[in-house]
């Protein structure tokens, strides 16, 4: 049950409650139950005028009019606002709004709806919490299989097995990507992407170094394959630290 229905008999202004468990009340039901004879968007800034700000004891909103269904700006104010406003009226309804918004206050922060929104509050975490648990297992369940793998690999399969586990990068990406951040070398030459000596201290890879007959006789080709060690380190640095390749 909301916690407004509480007052759903008694609310002679509607309520509304925000997520803070704060009361709110729309300006335009004021400005109708006051029978204020300005018109509402020349009542209103006027209003404001007496140190209320925006974002702090008001709200402004956008809904469709039931009548007309054009777009209406409203406003939902604080409680407090709503009744010092109620106050600095002209209407013979002032009393009984003033009336109404105390016991609205006095009953709204008693000992037993405090302890309620509490409650309520304390379950949308939990709720929320466990929403994100779930969205984050298969990022955990893909880390620790990466984190058992022993085999290094070519960054070309890594960039794969990345792929089809939602982080979006591929093999050029991913070679710029580990070129940029240091972890291959950006020189052109012999030694272009191949690792970087940080790379080397941490385990990253390892050099596959395989001969390769030329004209001009054998030359050695240098290929960086990633350890498992570094396939971890990569997995985690991307899943929890970037959330992909840029």
């Amino acid at each position: 049950m909301n916690n407004l229905d509480l007052f759903k008999n008694q609310q002679i202004i509607p309520l509304k409650e925000n997520e803070d468990g704060e009361v709110l009340v729309s300006a335009r039901d004021l400005h109708e139950f006051l029978e204020i004879k300005t018109h509402f968007k020349d009542w209103f800034p006027r209003m404001c005028g007496y140190g209320f700000e925006e974002n702090e004891d008001y709200t402004p909103l956008i809904f469709e009019h039931p009548l007309n269904k054009q777009p209406t700006k409203d406003y939902v104010m604080k409680i407090d606002m709503a009744k010092e406003i109620a106050m600095i009226q002209r209407s013979y309804k002032v009393k009984m709004a003033r009336k109404y918004f105390i016991e609205v206050e006095k009953a709204w922060n008693s000992p037993e709806m405090i302890m309620k929104r509490a409650l309520e509050i304390a379950n949308k975490k939990v709720q929320k919490l466990s929403y994100e648990l779930e969205e984050a297992k298969p990022k955990i369940l893909f880390a620790d299989s990466v984190s058992a793998s022993k085999d290094s690999i070519l960054i070309r399969d890594f960039a794969k097995t990345l792929k089809q586990n939602g982080i979006n990068t591929g093999e050029k990406r991913l070679f710029e990507w580990m070129r940029n951040n240091g972890y291959l070398i950006r020189a052109k030459g012999r030694d272009y992407n191949t690792p970087t000596q940080k790379s080397m201290d941490l385990e990253l890879f390892e050099i596959k170094r395989t001969p390769i007959n030329r004209s001009e006789g054998i030359i050695i080709k240098k290929t960086p394959l990633l350890t498992g060690k570094g396939q971890n380190y990569f997995v985690k640095k991307f899943l929890y630290e970037m959330e992909g390749v840029k």
